[in-house]
């Protein structure tokens, strides 16, 4: 195993452990199991926030906004179910603000080709760090990365070139996650697209 895999193989061990230590994030991932969605799986700031709580010595961590619950069905025409699901969710489980979307048809408003799987569909999210995502698996747990963790665990916030640099200027100044996590730092690995005049 190269030094890089046996690093991530570790990041992803130690993601795990405080998935696991976390009562409330455990809870969703039984909920999300239990839904038997294809490719089903609880990504963006559920896993990414975590990261940087701790990072930042935040105990208790950071309250979730809501909960994103991506999963993959290419024989759904619509969002119907997702949404019919998603209001479920919101009736039953009532702890956490629930966001469903099935990925298989989120390329059209994206204005991207067809994905082809759930981490298709994230590799496409506006930072390299929320796209991220994690499953139970029969009690075992099943961790994404589409650019690995290594600039999670670093601090990092990277902006995805699959993405408009003005969308994650945008998102960067809104979510004012700078002002909450404010040892992160800022990576833009490729030259912005000129603004057009």
């Amino acid at each position: 195993m190269s030094q890089m895999l046996k690093q991530e193989a570790e990041l992803a061990d130690r993601l795990s452990q405080w998935l696991r230590q976390d009562d409330l994030r455990m809870s969703v991932l039984a909920v999300v199991e239990s839904l038997n969605l294809p490719q089903a799986y609880v990504g963006a700031g559920f896993v990414r926030n975590l990261v940087w709580d701790h990072l930042h010595g935040y105990n208790p961590p950071t309250s979730l906004n809501d909960v994103d619950v991506v999963y993959f069905d290419p024989s759904e025409q619509t969002q119907e179910k997702a949404w019919q699901t998603e209001a479920q969710l919101n009736r039953e489980y009532p702890f956490v603000v629930w966001q469903v979307r099935n990925q298989a048809l989120m390329h059209t408003r994206n204005g991207d080709q067809p994905y082809t799987s759930t981490m298709d569909a994230i590799s496409y999210w506006v930072e390299c760090e929320t796209a991220v995502a994690a499953r139970s698996v029969a009690g075992e747990l099943d961790i994404i990365a589409c650019f690995g963790l290594t600039s999670l665990f670093a601090g990092c916030l990277t902006h995805n070139p699959r993405r408009p640099f003005t969308a994650f200027q945008t998102r960067v100044a809104e979510k004012q996650w700078l002002e909450h996590w404010p040892g992160l730092k800022v990576v833009v690995p490729h030259q912005p697209e000129a603004p057009t005049v």
